[in-house]
């Protein structure tokens, strides 16, 4: 053996070594659940503000039963609150739809940086639903944002105060527990000045005319969801409507842009048809509103049956250039209705499952409103994103989260988003597409209204298609990184063999595949004939031969782009 090869096996034997570490590491996961010790079964929310000190009052009676004997002490999220009072309101029993009179018994609590710690009167049992009311007043670091009537540029325009709660922002408004893995129906009450419009979730159930002129809007939400997806907006608007069947949809723009209405927003019954044809689950709530706001962080947010959304992005659609990019916000967020709000990930590591599958349905919609060929050039874009983040980030990681931290904005970055969604569409492409839409189907019914980890997904997948998904959850999932393939050609006129080696060039590190799976169909002429065959890489380095009568031409890796997140170099054919 001379040196060369020495050393060549030595790289091998690394490499190898690495690999396994890599497997090994995967399957031993840190559990980001958060522990709970009741289940809060409903959230009375009433809040009023001082616009001039941006300052909110809230009272919000939490209604809850506890998850064990004993429970005596309460702890919601509850960030830089002045409470004025905190009552035990009432207490009744579960399997009774009749609770208690009114008790209002003034509670002992203590307050941290970030809780409100109650000691109850007693104890209490799983049986009991304890309501506790607690009165304060806030002026919010976040969760709560008043738009003053300037912009940047000193043009006058109406003030607006909007909430955003995801991730953990509503404990900075509402005490809560502030964490997705909790769901809970909610009641608003929204106070603001007359004239104004006022938009929350749900129904909205009344106007009260208040003494001061003040108006109070009362919205209820009666399915369970998890609190960072409860809302309000308020503002100047005019509403556009439009309807899905018995389903009302309405569109919250300024005075005098209704006419953006119908460009941003008028393919939304036809998403929402679209959405309920491909997972087989109907809309599943009873409206959908869309509101534009100014000065908004995220493009939208999936606020729960009233999505908020940039001005800026929506505005956009008045621009050819613009219009596509707005359609796949507004389908991408509407997809949350499904997957996010119905059924919703049980902690932020795990925020792929809402995430990447909005991305994914943004193609989605694409394919069913324009083709397949939209559809690719889509998912197209999004694994160039990807590609080109995963040569520069410093933060890489799987889809499945381990760096996830609810109060850094890094949570939602193109790994998250732009190349989950094309992991979504490579499951598609490995278990078929008839059985990836069976599978949604049978997850979202079986999760409905609950939480789900990623073995949920796996479990419905593999179960549809009778496959062991489990390498490919480790690789594209738990794992980072993608594959980036050398491909180099040779052909033998003397035996008529066309052999291609594939070379896997990917880095090597603690959480990267050094040696990903990738079944994939090939593609190449002989004597102008094209000739389709299938190869299933395995191994860093690996060789397959095909009989050919003459030399080949015109060699494509994955055609139909298949396993869509990957680079190829191809060099040319060797004699």
């Amino acid at each position: 053996m001379n040196l060369s090869n020495s050393r060549g096996l030595i790289v091998l034997a690394a490499a190898i070594l690495l690999i396994n570490l890599t497997a090994a590491a995967q399957t031993t996961r840190p559990n980001f659940d958060r522990a709970r010790t009741f289940d809060a079964q409903n959230y009375i929310i009433r809040v009023s503000f001082d616009r001039g000190a941006k300052k909110v009052f809230g009272d919000t009676t939490v209604q809850l039963t506890p998850l064990a004997a004993g429970f005596r002490t309460l702890e919601l999220d509850a960030v830089g609150m002045k409470f004025e009072s905190v009552k035990l309101e009432s207490v009744g029993l579960a399997l009774e739809s009749q609770i208690d009179p009114p008790i209002n018994q003034d509670l002992k609590y203590r307050t941290t940086s970030d809780k409100i710690v109650i000691t109850l009167n007693r104890a209490y049992n799983p049986q009991e639903v304890i309501s506790v009311r607690l009165k304060y007043s806030t002026i919010p670091e976040k969760g709560v944002y008043f738009v003053d009537e300037l912009d940047e540029q000193g043009t006058k325009l109406d003030a607006q105060i909007w909430s955003q709660g995801e991730a953990e922002e509503n404990r900075y408004w509402f005490p809560s527990f502030d964490f997705p893995s909790d769901k809970a129906t909610t009641e608003e009450f929204i106070t603001a000045e007359k004239g104004l419009t006022i938009i929350g979730n749900g129904v909205r159930l009344d106007d009260i005319q208040n003494k001061d002129g003040t108006v109070t809007a009362h919205y209820k939400m009666p399915v369970p969801h998890s609190t960072y997806l409860t809302s309000f907006v308020i503002g100047k608007y005019v509403r556009v409507e439009d309807k899905y069947g018995e389903i009302p949809l309405g569109f919250y723009v300024y005075p005098g842009k209704e006419a953006i209405a119908p460009i941003a927003f008028g393919k939304t019954k036809k998403m929402i048809q679209n959405y309920e044809e491909l997972t087989g689950v109907k809309f599943p709530y009873n409206k959908y509103d869309q509101t534009i706001v100014r000065n908004f962080q995220f493009g939208g947010m999936e606020n729960i049956t009233a999505t908020t959304h940039a001005d800026t992005e929506v505005f956009m659609a008045n621009f050819g250039f613009g219009q596509a990019t707005v359609e796949d916000l507004v389908s991408h967020e509407l997809a949350h209705s499904w997957f996010g709000d119905l059924v919703t990930c049980k902690n932020w590591s795990e925020l792929w499952l809402n995430e990447s599958f909005a991305d994914f349905m943004e193609a989605a919609s694409r394919e069913k409103l324009y083709g397949h060929d939209s559809y690719i050039r889509k998912l197209r874009s999004d694994a160039e994103q990807a590609i080109a983040d995963d040569a520069v980030s410093r933060h890489r990681h799987g889809l499945y989260n381990v760096l996830a931290d609810p109060k850094d904005m890094g949570l939602f970055d193109i790994t998250t988003y732009q190349k989950g969604g094309t992991v979504v569409h490579m499951l598609r492409e490995q278990v078929g597409t008839e059985i990836f839409w069976k599978a949604i189907n049978a997850y979202l019914n079986k999760h409905k209204l609950d939480n789900v980890t990623t073995p949920d997904l796996q479990k419905a997948m593999e179960e549809a298609s009778g496959q062991n998904l489990k390498w490919f959850f480790d690789q594209w999932v738990y794992g980072a990184g993608l594959p980036q393939m050398r491909v180099t050609q040779a052909y033998n006129a003397a035996t008529n063999r066309y052999t291609l080696t594939v070379s896997q060039t990917q880095k090597l590190d603690k959480i990267t595949n050094g040696a990903f799976r990738l079944p994939m169909e090939i593609e190449f002429n002989v004597a102008g004939i094209k000739r389709t065959e299938r190869i299933d890489i395995t191994r860093r380095i690996q060789s397959f031969t095909f009989k050919a009568n003459s030399r080949p031409s015109g060699l494509k890796i994955d055609p139909a782009e298949k396993i869509i997140l990957k680079t190829v170099k191809i060099s040319p054919i060797v004699k």
